[in-house]
Parts: structure tokens; sequence; C-alpha cells
């Protein structure tokens, strides 16, 4: 007896085959083989002409989906099926949660199975679970399927109908969405309170005291009995002190009177004040959780963390990555207190087993938190895992075993102090037992640093002792604006607020990301002036579409339908097709928006009028001559654009850039000047004969104020040649690049090696020996052995069935995948960061498999093929979301999905 088993990807498949007995196969359906049409060109013949086509949903007919098989997994049906011929039995093994659910139903509708059929779900692939799950299988969950697909309707139905409206009446390309939507207003509204902030100043006294040549610091806390300032006494909208806090609030004098007054007198401890506390370890991890946590210490992004959670999971090295739940088994407890034992011995124990109780009343997509699999953890060390995967599994581990160890008990110290009507204080923290604080910190890298850190050691003082005071500081302090949401933030508010689903949040900050709704900028999301515009008008005449409260609603409503506590059908009508219901509004909103008001952003304190551009947002001012327009660069935030950068800006228009001098060489003037991209310098003027005059970007931190005359004679003069290189003879240059200064090796017939100058380093003055030092150094993250002329910008893995590399290489037509002879260019819109090796694998069939010739095409197929594009991209009506199917993840998510 032969049994077909089919999961989702080809790296699962092969550790699930490890598992099953012989006589089963296990094949990979590469996530969704069906799914509402993505294009036009997607939507069936027999449909094409209803008015409801470009949908994918007969709204007319009870909301039924319209599916169709993409044509990239149309060869995989077709080899699942060929599978099935051989098979006398179906095992369908997708996910657990309700895409899998989805993906299984999906394959049984399409493969129309003649064998007894079954579906096993698991939360781990470990021998012991697969087993287990063999014994267990059941049927398909029609339940969880409605569920999943009234979702996937709903987010068509809004992404589709809302997002052609932005595109008439703002830019083309935009989109909106269920969740995204409302994760964008959230982005706008921290923007527009930062604008709206008004900075406060105050002053305070740090003291620096000794008691027996034991050192501490003191603060100011009070004078004259009334509390000092600080900066949560300011009203962020006035920069002034709150309407009735009474407060004394210092100033520079002020503290500069009081610094000289108090300086030379006695000082008296006053009170001595010290407080048990106890602290108990955070659950293991939630999807929503990791993906925080990852954002915080590892800086990785909410994307790359479920790619690579996806990628452990897949191999067998942890449980199921997307889940609410914070539930641990009793084998994982087991596991978790065994590993605290024998590392930290039986003290570091808690007295019992910890168990956790999920607070998400929407929790639903697996039993069980995500932790290491197995009945027994392996450590970080024993996991032969490296590089990032190594470091999110050795976060997952950490946090498992912290959550079985002893609470943390520490005493928090707080000492009073008073010098003539001055009252200081001091606080310390004394760590009595680290507890589980020995394996793991929130928020910190190492435990052990961690653990210094937090212990701020006072020396020994009893009331009437008097400190010596060696120096006393005068410190100024500025209230800050509200912190822009980072990918964890976002996260923990879409979370709190019971927005979207955690297993979406990384695909939804990625679109935000990728349609230019937001910069991500040192880890902080930065919304662009086109998502004020987008948000401004769908405030105005779509509120409950970004009202967090409605979307928050409805979310529960899904989970409802899920439950059967709620009627899919009557709700959808409702939604899209009842008095108030999308469909409604946008065709009686639809003519009472104005586009020129619609691409207008209107700021607060500005007179310039922001608006949004076929090349991006551009400032225009009336200055009784006419109308005067200037691009804003990319780096200009909404909360940066105030009068004087709009004076700046237009000054370059009206009167000309501003001149450094002329070039010593040439005569020609140096010009400085702001453009989309940021300020750079130019030599010279553009004319006819010369119409693509020099230019240079200005070096990170170096602002037009600052830039000199020989410093920008200098950039003007990039690339400099170095030198050559004492063994191949090649030409050594530095210069400024896209991603900053770098210095180049040309090796000829070997290709060109880069290193990026360190920052230290000044590409103007940086020398030949420094240049040879930085060359000797290894590439990070490059391989050179994966190509003989230049290296991969990504090493994806080796193909299951030769073991042969697959890298993604930059081509003269941009970045394509190659393994062994077969190239096939990355899909567009597909970044190569997001790239997959399941996906890799499907595009290298699907190019295997069509034919078509590699990379060396002729300059008039390259042409006809863009020419294919643009014509495919004015015919369809694909809108919230860019189409990702890019792994076993996310292919698993819908393109209009939130």
């Amino acid at each position: 007896m032969s049994t077909l088993v089919i999961v989702e990807s080809p790296t699962k498949a092969r550790t699930i085959r490890n598992y099953l007995p012989s006589g089963y196969r296990v094949e990979a359906s590469m996530g969704h083989v069906r799914d509402l049409p993505q294009s036009a060109s997607d939507i069936p013949t027999a449909v094409k002409a209803e008015k409801w086509a470009q949908l994918g949903v007969n709204v007319d007919a009870d909301f039924e989906p319209v599916y169709v098989v993409p044509k990239d997994k149309k060869k995989i049906v077709t080899q699942l099926k060929d599978a099935l011929k051989e098979a006398d039995e179906l095992i369908l093994a997708t996910d657990e949660d309700r895409e899998g659910e989805s993906i299984s139903w999906h394959l049984y509708q399409l493969l129309k199975p003649k064998v007894p059929t079954k579906r096993m779900v698991f939360h781990e692939i470990t021998q012991e679970a697969i087993k287990k799950a063999l014994k267990n299988c059941r049927n398909i969950d029609e339940q969880l399927v409605r569920a999943q697909e009234t979702r996937r309707i709903l987010d068509r139905l809004v992404g589709y109908t809302l997002s052609p409206l932005l595109w008439k009446k703002i830019a083309w390309g935009l989109s909106a969405g269920r969740v995204q939507s409302v994760a964008v207003r959230l982005l706008v509204t921290k923007e527009r309170q930062r604008r709206a902030f008004h900075e406060g100043t105050y002053w305070d006294l740090k003291a620096y005291l000794e008691k027996e040549k034991a050192p501490f610091t003191a603060q100011l806390v009070t004078l004259g009995g009334t509390k000092i300032a600080n900066g949560s006494d300011f009203d962020p909208a006035t920069g002034q002190i709150a309407a009735g806090r009474n407060v004394v609030l210092l100033k520079e004098e002020d503290a500069a009177a009081l610094q000289e007054r108090l300086t030379g007198k006695t000082w008296n401890v006053r009170e001595v004040e010290e407080r048990p506390v106890t602290r108990k370890p955070a659950p293991p991890f939630t999807t929503s959780t990791l993906q925080q946590e990852s954002n915080r210490k590892l800086r990785l992004s909410a994307r790359d963390t479920m790619r690579i959670a996806q990628n452990l999971y897949e191999q067998g090295y942890i449980t199921y990555m997307r889940t609410d739940s914070v539930h641990l088994s009793d084998q994982a407890i087991a596991a978790a207190r065994s590993c605290v034992e024998s590392l930290y011995g039986k003290q570091y124990l808690s007295p019992q087993p910890r168990q956790y109780t999920t607070k998400s009343k929407g929790a639903q997509e697996a039993h069980e938190a995500i932790r290491p699999a197995g009945s027994t953890f392996r450590t970080p060390q024993e996991t032969g895992l490296s590089g990032r995967e190594l470091a999110v599994y050795d976060l997952i581990w950490k946090r498992t075993v912290a959550s079985q160890m002893a609470d943390s008990r520490q005493t928090q110290v707080s000492i009073q102090l008073q010098v003539e009507d001055a009252g200081f204080r001091a606080s310390g923290k004394r760590i009595d037992f680290p507890g589980y604080l020995r394996a793991y910190v929130e928020g910190s890298d190492d435990p052990d640093a961690a653990l210094e850190d937090q212990e701020v050691i006072l020396p020994s003082l009893q009331v009437g002792d008097h400190p010596d005071c060696k120096n006393l500081e005068a410190i100024a302090h500025e209230t800050q604006p509200p912190a822009r949401y980072s990918e964890a933030t976002l996260v923990k508010t879409l979370e709190s607020e019971g927005i979207g689903r955690p297993s979406t949040y990384a695909s939804i900050i990625g679109t935000i990301i990728d349609k230019g709704y937001a910069q991500l900028v040192n880890n902080a999301l930065i919304p662009t002036f086109t998502a004020f515009a987008v948000t401004d008008l769908l405030e105005k005449h779509f509120p409950d579409v970004v009202d967090p409260s409605f979307t928050s609603k409805m979310e529960q409503t899904l989970d409802d339908i899920a439950t059967g506590e709620a009627k899919w059908l009557p709700y959808l009508k409702e939604f899209y097709l009842g008095d108030k219901g999308l469909e409604t509004l946008v065709k009686e909103r639809e003519n009472q928006i104005d586009a020129t008001k619609a691409r207008t952003v209107e700021l607060e304190n500005l007179a310039a009028k922001v608006r949004i551009g076929k090349y991006g947002p551009y400032i225009e001012v009336e200055n009784g001559e006419g109308v005067v327009t200037a691009s804003i660069p990319k780096d200009l935030t909404p909360a940066d654009l105030d009068p004087k950068q709009v004076e700046v800006l237009l000054r370059q228009k009206t009167s000309g850039p501003d001149q450094l001098g002329r070039h010593p060489e040439t005569g020609e003037p140096i010009y400085v000047k702001i453009g989309a991209y940021g300020p750079y310098v130019q030599l010279g003027d553009k004319t006819d004969e010369n119409p693509k005059p020099k230019q240079a970007s200005l070096p990170k931190g170096v602002t037009p104020e600052t830039v000199t005359f020989d410093m920008a004679v200098g950039l003007l003069a990039l690339p400099r040649t170095l030198g050559v290189h004492p063994e191949t003879g090649g030409k050594i240059q530095a210069s400024l690049g896209r991603f900053g200064p770098y210095i180049v090796h040309d090796q000829g017939k070997e290709g060109k090696d880069y290193r990026s100058l360190k920052a230290a380093d000044n590409v103007l003055t940086v020398s030949l020996e420094r240049a040879l030092e930085l060359l000797s150094e290894p590439k990070k993250g490059r391989n050179s052995s994966s190509s003989k002329s230049k290296a991969a910008l990504r090493e994806l893995g080796t193909h299951p069935d030769d073991d042969t590399p697959i890298n993604i290489y930059d081509g003269p037509y941009g970045p394509y995948i190659k393994n062994g002879k077969t190239n096939v260019s990355l899909p567009e819109g597909q970044s190569v960061e997001d790239m997959t090796l399941e996906k890799a694998l499907e595009l290298l069939a699907s190019k295997v498999s069509s034919g078509k010739p590699t990379r060396k095409s002729s300059k008039s197929t390259t042409a006809k093929s863009k020419s294919t594009t643009t014509k495919t991209k004015s015919t369809t009506k694909s809108t919230s979301k860019s189409t990702s199917k890019t792994s076993a993840s996310s292919a698993k998510k819908s393109d209009a999905e939130d």
C-alpha cells in the first residue's frame, strides 16, 4: 500500500520524510494551489463580462468566490495529480491553522481523490509528533475553511473596492486594506502628534556623592518642599507646564544659582527605604511577542522573523510559529525544567511547573506557544545552526526555558537626602536572587550583562549620615516628542487593539513599506506624505475603514464565524451591499471627492501646500508672480517639514542654488542643491551642451549648511584612484555610492571586489594602506566560492535533487536566481530579501518545464517582455497588496488580506 502525503514546502517535506515509514511519498504544494484571480488575465473567460469579475467574487450570488489555479502552480497541480494516481491513500498534512486547513480543502477540491483521504495535523515536526499525528487523523474542518474563506472574501472586497478609488483620486498603485489602512493611520496619527508637539526645557541638579569612598549619585526632586518639574509635567501642545501642576520649573539661571548656593553645604540622610520586589518570567512566545522581541533584540523585521521561524519549524527545530497561545504541553514543561536543572541547578527551578493562560479571546491558531521542538530541548550550541537562524532559535530557547525558572527576588532601595531646602533622591537596586534573569532578560541580548546593568548598589547609609558631595552638576533637559512606532511597538498596538491576526502582521508591515506608505529608518516606521493623503481621504469619506474599534469588532465577528456563533453570508451582505455598505458608500462618495484636494496634504502652521504628484510629493506656493513648486526630499519627514525647510527648498527654485565657489581647475561654479534624494553638489550649469553636469551626493551627516568648498571639490573628484594592488596590479579606488562610501579593487576578468568604509574612514582622505587592510578582511555574509566572477547577493540553500547551490546574483537586468546552468529573473515586485528557497525552486522548475531560454536573451525579447508587463499592468485591477507568494508561509496569505 502506498500513501501520498502533501505538505506546503520542500523543506517541510524533506523533514517529515525522515519520520514516515517506507511506502509514504511526501510532496509539496508550494503553498496555496488555488486563489482568487490576481490579475485580469487570470479571470476565467466565462465570467469576464460580469460586472463583478474584477473582484473575483460574485457579490450577486451569495458572494461565491471564483477560484483559479495560478499559472505558476499548474505544473505543481499536474505533478500532484500524477502522484495521486499511484497512491492508495491521500494524507493532507498542511499546517494546523485556518490557512493550512484551507490549503487542504483546496487540494481536495482540485485533486478529487478517489482513494481514502485523511487530514493530519501536528504542531511540531519530530518523530514522536508525526507518529502520533498518523494515528489521530481526522476530516477537513469545514467550519475553519469557511472562516478563512470569509476573511479572504472580506479582504478582497475592501482592497479591490477602495484601491481603484485611490488610483483615481491620489496616485496609481496605491492600496487600501482592512488592517493595512488602520495600521497606516496609526503611523500618521503619531506623526501628527510629533508635528503638533512643542518642546519644553527644564533644568535640574545631579549630585555626585561619596560615603566611605563608595560613590553614588542623587537627583534633585524637591525645592522648598515643592516637586521639581520634569518632562511629565509639560503640556506637549504648548511646551509649557501643564495646567494644575504644582511644581518648580528651574531655568538655566535658577539651576546655576542653586548649584552655587548648595556647594559646600552639609548633606543629611533623611530617610532610607528598602522594598522587596518579586518579578516573574514572561510567558513563552506567541507569534506577535516573538516578532516584537526579535525586532527589539535582533533588529529583525517582522517579515524576516517569520521567514526564519518558518524555516526553523520546517526543519524540526521549533513548534508551529503561528500561534496566539502561551500554553505549554506537559512534555514541553518537563523538557524546559530538565534544561533548567542541568544548566543552572535546582535552586533556579520554579517550585511548581508554570502554566500560562492565553488572554487573547480570539486565540485559535495553534494549541501551544512557540518553543523548541521535541521532548528534550537542544541547546542552541547543539543545533548546528548559524547566523540569524541560530539567533532566533536562541531567543525562543531562552524564553521557553526561563518560563519554568524561579522568580527573581530584588530589593529596591530609595534614599532621601536633604541639603538646606533642596531634597535629593538616590535610587538603587539589589538583586538578591536572579532566578529566571540568569537565562533571559526581556529586551536584552546578554543576561549576564543585563544583570549588571539592572543592579545599582548604594553604600550602606543610615538616617543622620552626612555623605560628602564631590560635585554638583546642573543639567539641561528637553522634552521629547512622542516616539514613532517601531515594528515591535506597532505589532504590540495592533494586537492590544484586537486588529488583524498576529500571523498577518509581518505581511501588513511589509506591504506598508513596499507601497511607499512608510520608510523604515533606524528601526522607526516613518509615514510618508502619501500616507497622510490616503489617511485623510479615508478618514473623511470612509471613517469606519480606518477606525480601530470598528476593525476590532470586524475581527471578532470573523472569529465568531469560525466558531459558528455568527453567520458569514448575512454579515458579508450587510458589510458590502447594505444601505451603509462599502459598495454603496463608494458609489455615493466617488463624485464628491475632489482629486486635487485628495492629493493635497494640509499641515498645521504651514502656508505651503503639499501635493502628491506623479513623481512624488512636492510643495507649492504662490509668491505673487505665480505658483512655485519644489520636490520634497525623500528623507524629509512630515513632522520635520516646517516654514524654514520650505524656504530653503523654494529659494533654490526662485533664486537659484547656493554657490560655494568656482572649481580651481575648470573655473565652473560649484552649487549646493537639494533634490528628491537629498542634498548634493553640482559642477557647472545644466545646458544643451552639458545636459548632465557632474553631481555628488553629500556624505551622511553632512548638510548643505556644513559642506565646505574643499569638501565639494573632493566629492566631485570621486572616484579617487588610491594606487594599485601589490598582488594583482589592479587599480584601487575610493568613491561614494548609494549605500555610502566604499573602496573597489578592479581584478580584471575576476570582477570587482568592494568593501564599505568604516565610520572612522573618510572617503576623501582614505589611504592605499587602509584600503588594502579593508580588502584583506573577508566579506560579511558572502561566499566567494558561490560564483567565480562575483559574489552572491544571497545564498538561498541547495537544490533537494542534487545539492547544488541556489543563489541570487545581480545582473544587467536586475537580480536573478541561479542554479547550475539555469537562471531565472526575480518576478516583478519581488525583493531579494523576501525570496525563499521554496519560491526559488518553484521558479526554477517553471523555467525548466517551459523550456525558456536562460538570461542570454535578445534585447527584442526583453523589450517584448517589458511591453507585455506594461500592458498587463494597465488592465489589471489588483490592489490591496503586492502579490506575495514567496514561500510556504507567505503563499498562504492573500494578496489583499488585511
